[in-house]
């Protein structure tokens, strides 16, 4: 049984990357493309944040259906769900906080709040909400709801942080991304120098990657007067999707192993 129980575990680990630079530098890209690309089909094409939610939601729960059939890691099939956790992040946070008229800081802790409490319920179904227990579908869906409202909630976080308008604290796009930039120099330290739990420390890195992927798709978008740089949404969004294609190709993508950290 014991046996058979372990080579679940390798099974359900090796669908997933082992948690190293790499992954981290495409994590980035993947939620600075999230924003640009959220915002293009919401606001360029005007379809608004409650279709583009939609439609990005057909797309998430299509993407992580595939992802929990695989039997393998496959680099591509689990950055493209990635991706859509970060653009439906994107609408899902735009639209609570705009359409429905929440502001940043009700945005905040409406997500925050369902985060707790998906935590919650992967830790009281499996007694655990480390990566090395997903070992079953069911798992695996706790796994990628967990990791979509923590993009919703680094969208919320981003916003909150470099907007000035609906109770934003206006503190810039530049200064925002050094904000969560310097946060996960933290997260790091703490990491490798402490005995804080690399679980916590996982989430909270994964959760602050988000605003910091949001407010550099900000500042790559966003018109000249609200402190960005104006260019095409499109276009920024085609660049970084070239980007992660690219380090996807070139950067070593193996599958965690067991007992090792995963995403």
């Amino acid at each position: 049984m014991n046996n058979q129980l372990r080579t679940l575990a390798e099974q359900a680990a090796s669908k997933v990357p082992e948690v190293a630079i790499g992954f981290w530098i495409i994590k980035v890209a993947a939620t600075t493309l999230g924003e640009t690309g959220g915002d293009w089909v919401s606001m360029s094409l005007k379809l608004g944040y409650l279709v583009g939610s939609a439609i990005f939601a057909v797309i998430f729960i299509g993407l992580v259906w595939r992802q929990v059939k695989a039997k393998r890691f496959r680099p591509i099939l689990y950055w493209a769900t990635i991706v859509a956790t970060t653009t439906l992040g994107t609408t899902l946070a735009d639209f609570a906080d705009r359409s429905v008229g929440l502001g940043y800081p009700g945005g905040v802790v409406i997500v925050a709040t369902l985060l707790v409490l998906s935590l919650a319920a992967w830790y009281w179904s499996e007694g655990t909400v480390s990566i090395q227990s997903i070992t079953r579908p069911k798992v695996e869906w706790f796994y990628w709801v967990t990791i979509l409202f923590s993009q919703t909630l680094g969208t919320a976080l981003g916003d909150w942080v470099a907007g000035s308008d609906r109770g934003g604290l206006g503190i810039g796009f530049e200064l925002g991304a050094i904000a969560f930039g310097a946060g996960l120099v933290v997260v790091a330290a703490l990491y490798l120098w402490s005995r804080v739990s690399h679980t916590l420390l996982f989430w909270i890195a994964f959760i602050l990657t988000r605003p910091l992927g949001a407010t550099l798709g900000d500042l790559l978008d966003k018109p000249l007067a609200a402190g960005g740089l104006n260019l095409s949404r499109l276009y920024a969004s085609l660049m970084l999707l070239a980007f992660i294609a690219a380090c996807i190709y070139f950067i070593p993508q193996r599958p965690a192993r067991a007992g090792e950290p995963s995403a």
